[in-house]
């Protein structure tokens, strides 16, 4: 077996390197920031991701994964590594690359003392990156070329946070983008020995073509749900329609699948919001204007606005009322707060005078590094809802789902609620308590009644 490195350690490089030791490859793993990789060590993921912790425990117990603070070291002693650091945005929304020419420049001195090796950059960058940065700076400081002993690749990951484990062990496919015919086969012949009989497709490009993959893959999920988002907001403007409904006929189709078609309010986290924003500047620069990733991108930002114009309607003014938010990371299962709706969502209300009472299961301590004391922050969904005048569930986690009418009925000041996720029965709710969820439009006398009281034309059911 190969022996693997990784530079850096956040979702994907630490998920990646927990992942392959446990399938017994001798695998290093460089953290630079030391802190950080103390705690690794010590075995506690330094994020919240269902699976990882009993893992990184299992591997490290195994001595199969090791945790250094130096580049240089870990790529000394593997065969492969992993460029696996964050690429932020710039202000512009360009990436911004100077961890990846950190880690070039760092892994190209250690590849001055060895070859052959192969590297693989996964940290997602705009295509061109690999070919005209990554591999000349690593050229530069080692003094050697890329083609027959030194190889490289650009291989995109396609993980979703709190499911990163299983994406990890099991994805819909792998992406391999090759400098020449034989870095793709090395780095194609790992992932076969990885996953054995259990291989996914795999498809084999150039590296600007993968870089771009990335890109494409994300941009269309965020503008799918987007556009969802966009069919929410016309129903409620219409009478007795629910978008539920209409993805979940829309979902049938197999050209469409039901993924990514629920409306609430909008995407966040690490991914979609920097890498559209990355690939609307990189197109700008081409003398190209992506409208429709643009759109997708305003759609999103819109659909902040409108949770809070709900609330305005809701309450008239927003000074003083108290507020209660269940829900601070900007999906269930992790504590990721990065572009989070939820934090957008109370900084505006914060602005209108609004008064915040906040729960969330893992996110509280993150939260609290931007937010601050500025807002409460509560233990329990039940005493969240304490006195509040309006709640929002901003979002899905499952301990939310178990909440019954009776629970904001008992605990609020007026039981009024806006289901932004759309976790509940929106019949049953809206029985009990004053319920505005995201899709669903007013309801005015919606059931249908034939017979006596409707005529029917001929041919109407036909």
């Amino acid at each position: 077996m190969n022996r693997l490195s990784f530079v850096g350690l956040g979702l994907v490089g630490l998920c990646n390197a927990v992942c392959f030791a446990a399938k017994g490859y001798e695998v290093v793993a460089s953290e630079t920031d030391k802190a950080k990789a103390s705690q690794i060590r010590s075995g506690e993921p330094p994020f919240h991701e269902p699976g990882l912790e009993p893992l990184l425990r299992k591997t490290m117990r195994s001595k199969r994964l090791k945790i250094v603070t130096d580049n240089e070291e870990a790529v000394l002693q593997s065969d492969i590594t992993f460029i696996t650091v964050g690429t932020p945005s710039k202000p512009d929304g360009s990436v911004n690359l100077r961890f990846i020419l950190s880690a070039s420049r760092e892994i190209g001195k250690a590849l001055k003392k060895k070859s052959p090796h192969l590297v693989v950059v996964k940290s997602t960058v705009t295509p061109g990156t690999t070919q005209k940065v990554v591999g000349p700076t690593i050229e530069e400081y080692s003094g050697k070329k890329f083609g027959r002993s030194l190889l490289l690749c650009f291989n995109p990951e396609f993980l979703r946070e709190g499911n990163a484990i299983k994406g990890t062990l099991n994805p819909d496919y792998i992406m391999i983008g090759g400098y020449n015919k034989k870095s793709a086969d090395t780095l194609e012949n790992l992932y076969k020995e990885f996953h054995g009989e259990n291989l996914p497709p795999i498809i084999k490009t150039n590296l600007p073509t993968a870089e771009l993959t990335k890109y494409a893959n994300n941009a269309f999920l965020a503008t799918k749900i987007s556009f969802i988002n966009t069919i929410a907001n016309i129903c409620e403007k219409i009478s007795c329609t629910d978008v539920k409904k209409i993805a979940e006929a829309v979902g049938k189709d197999h050209r469409i699948s039901p993924h990514f078609l629920n409306a609430g309010l909008g995407w966040g986290g690490s991914c979609f919001p920097k890498d559209l924003k990355a690939l609307i500047t990189f197109s700008k620069k081409l003398d190209y204007k992506p409208a429709l990733i643009q759109a997708a991108y305003k759609a999103n930002e819109d659909q902040i606005k409108f949770s809070v114009q709900k609330v305005k309607k809701e309450l008239e003014t927003l000074k003083g009322k108290t507020i209660a938010i269940l829900g601070l990371a900007f999906k269930p299962d992790t504590d990721d707060i990065r572009e989070a709706p939820s934090i957008k969502i109370i900084r505006r209300l914060q602005k209108q005078g609004a008064k915040i009472n906040a729960y969330d299961p893992k996110a509280t301590a993150n939260a609290k590094k931007i937010l601050k004391e500025k807002i409460s922050y509560a233990s329990s969904a039940i005493e969240c809802l304490k006195n509040s005048d309006l709640a929002i569930i901003t979002t899905e986690w499952e301990e939310f789902k178990k909440l019954k009418p009776k629970d904001f009925i008992q605990n609020m000041k007026k039981p009024i609620l806006i289901d932004g996720r759309r976790i509940y029965n929106s019949e049953k709710f809206s029985k009990k308590i004053r319920y505005i969820a995201i899709g669903l439009g007013r309801p005015r006398n919606c059931s249908l009644k034939f017979g006596s009281q409707h005529k029917l034309k001929e041919g109407f059911l036909a």
